[in-house]
Order: C-alpha cells, then sequence, then structure tokens
C-alpha cells in the first residue's frame, strides 16, 4: 500500500502534513512513518521533543487509522498540523458512525482505542461532513 499522495508542505507558515490512504492494513503501519516524519521536520525547527511524545502521536495516530480501516469502507486521510502547544492529528473517513467510547473495562480484549487516545491527548472531536466523519485529537507537546 502506498499513500495517494504524501505530505502536504505547500504553505511554509503552517507546519502540517497530510497523507490520504487508499485502504488496506499498510496504512497502519505508514501512518507511523507519516508522524516520525512530522515531528522530525517539527525538531528540525527548533522544538525539542521527547521520544514519549513521538511514541504517543504515533500511537495516537495509528489507533485512529486503525479505527478508520475496521469501520469505515474506502480511503481515509490522516492530517497533523501544529497547533499553539499541541499537534493536532485528524482522520477522516467514509463512515457515518461516530467513534463508540466503551467504559472502562480492564478484563476487555481489544477495543480500547479510543480509551488510550482520549488519555493521551484529553480533547477528542469528532465532526460530520457530507461523505463521512473527521476525528480530531490534540496532542499536548509536553
Amino acid at each position: 500500500m502506498t499513500p495517494a499522495h504524501g505530505p502536504d508542505t505547500a504553505d511554509t507558515s503552517v507546519v502540517s502534513a497530510m497523507v490520504e490512504f487508499r485502504g488496506g492494513s499498510a496504512m497502519i503501519p505508514a501512518s507511523r512513518d507519516v508522524v516520525h516524519g512530522f515531528v522530525t521536520r517539527l525538531s528540525e525547527r527548533g522544538l525539542d521533543l521527547t521520544d514519549a511524545f513521538l511514541d504517543a502521536a504515533r500511537l495516537v495516530a495509528s489507533e485512529l487509522v486503525t479505527n478508520a480501516l475496521r469501520h469505515a469502507p474506502g480511503p481515509c486521510r490522516l492530517e497533523l498540523t501544529l497547533v499553539d502547544d499541541r499537534v493536532e492529528i485528524a482522520v477522516t473517513d467514509t463512515a457515518e458512525a461516530f467513534p463508540t467510547f466503551l467504559p472502562r473495562d480492564p478484563v476487555r480484549v481489544g477495543r480500547h482505542g479510543l480509551e488510550i487516545v482520549t488519555r493521551l491527548c484529553g480533547e477528542v472531536i469528532t465532526k460530520p461532513h457530507a461523505t463521512g466523519k473527521t476525528v480530531y485529537a490534540r496532542l499536548p507537546l509536553v
């Protein structure tokens, strides 16, 4: 699987990246690679980010992309944007249904992705649009 197109770097005043994935399970590790490249760009611009931040950003992106793969037909888009003191990780997919936040259950096997994302980001917002939805998670830089 290869992205439909690579990171978007047209506007140099905003640090962002966007990748459209056509589908398939390879988009999950590919999303982690996109995050790694984005965090490298942030570091090159002088932001002192820890390995823990990189790990958390990669985890959040892969969890959101995994949900898109499992619950939405068709392609998805991953967008990363530096917003003040956070990185916004947004995944757009073609499903109309909003993510289901399950109650905390330490004995449940699997389906903890949104619980993890919410714990790391604190803020997870879903916005519908004409052809599906976008899930936004903002991960603090520190």
